[in-house]
């Protein structure tokens, strides 16, 4: 049994009102904080009120909408650079597992827990992140730039669990959220409609472009950068005798640049800007990669340089988008441990 003071992130789901209600039962002194970020439903802060009701510990909405706003500056300048951003993993640095972290240090607490599922593994006096045990609802990629120092502050109690061990769990304690849906959308994106959330923020993005090959031949028009990411097919509005795809973006010229499957294949990339969350390594090192949050990890050799990384894969690699976070883990006994994560700059052909 553990008296340690615990702020728990509550959002409103499942999953943080389960981590909540699972340390409340090893003993620890819980407090619960909703984090009002943006322009959420009053249902969502409802329901995160009631959960710390029901398990009987104090509650307290923290207004950091102000702070917030640098997201949504990430958000908007990454699409003025023609990158596709994550605007979850930039949030949980600076916010979640920053601002937030900032806050209940301040009140005294010992540790701030959230519902992902991740885990934090103590090793000789030392705190990692490692993946979820059951990688399809593994987390650890969102959380791959957190400040290495905050770790050992952290509590991740689901880091273990299933999904469905999740629910019956929140059942078994009566909570209202236990069948609640997960949540699929970026927060300040609710019905996922990018384009006119973009368009809201930052109208100065829709303007019309020229779509070309990889050669510069103009093939048609395009009304904003910001509607394409690498990989895509679907919205070029240009007749093809053969599937193209977006193959590259340029902000410069505002242009969009189409290509085949094969010119979207590369087998290294340099990422930028990376977060070492294990002692920086000295030489080259064999990791399993992540270049996107929905990705199967990749097997390759990543080369630290200042503060970048060359990664090169063993073998190719479909649509490396730049503005996605590479993350880069070790394989252990243990499991999947993250050894840090950068900015993805660009692709190549190595």
């Amino acid at each position: 049994m553990s008296s340690a003071k615990v702020f728990v992130a509550l959002s409103g789901g499942v999953d943080s009102a389960t981590a909540a209600a699972s340390l409340l039962q090893a003993g620890f002194d819980c407090s619960a904080v909703y984090m009002r970020l943006y322009e959420q439903s009053a249902e969502k802060s409802d329901d995160a009120r009631n959960v710390a009701k029901h398990l009987g510990i104090p509650f307290e909405v923290l207004d950091l909408s102000e702070d917030f706003k640098s997201v949504i500056g990430y958000f908007c300048y990454e699409y003025h650079k023609a990158r596709t951003p994550n605007p979850c993993v930039f949030c949980n640095r600076h916010i979640k597992f920053g601002k937030l972290f900032e806050y209940a240090k301040s009140k005294g607490a010992d540790f701030i827990a959230t519902g992902h599922y991740a885990q934090i593994i103590k090793e000789n006096d030392n705190s990692y992140l490692y993946a979820a045990e059951n990688l399809a609802k593994d987390q650890s990629y969102a959380l791959s730039m957190i400040d290495r120092n905050v770790l050992a502050k952290i509590i991740l109690p689901l880091g273990k669990l299933e999904k469905s061990q999740t629910r019956k769990m929140a059942k078994e304690l009566g909570l209202d959220v236990s069948d609640k849906p997960d949540s699929q959308e970026i927060c300040f994106i609710p019905d996922n409609d990018y384009v006119g959330k973009l368009e809201q923020l930052c109208p100065e993005l829709a303007r019309q472009g020229n779509i070309v090959d990889t050669g510069g031949k103009i093939l048609g028009t395009h009304n904003g950068i910001h509607r394409f990411t690498i990989g895509q097919r679907r919205g070029a509005r240009v007749a093809m005798g053969v599937p193209y795809y977006v193959v590259g973006l340029d902000a410069e010229k505002n242009s969009v640049i189409l290509g085949t499957n094969a010119e979207l294949e590369h087998n290294a990339l340099i990422a930028e800007n990376v977060n070492w969350l294990i002692d920086k390594p000295k030489e080259p090192f064999e990791a399993m990669v992540k270049i996107r949050y929905n990705q199967k990890h990749t097997p390759g050799r990543v080369e630290a340089e200042n503060d970048c990384v060359k990664i090169i894969f063993d073998s190719p690699i479909r649509a490396i988008t730049p503005g996605q976070a590479a993350v880069f883990y070790l394989k252990t006994e243990t499991g999947l441990k993250v050894a840090g994560a950068g900015w993805i700059k660009e692709a190549h052909k190595n």
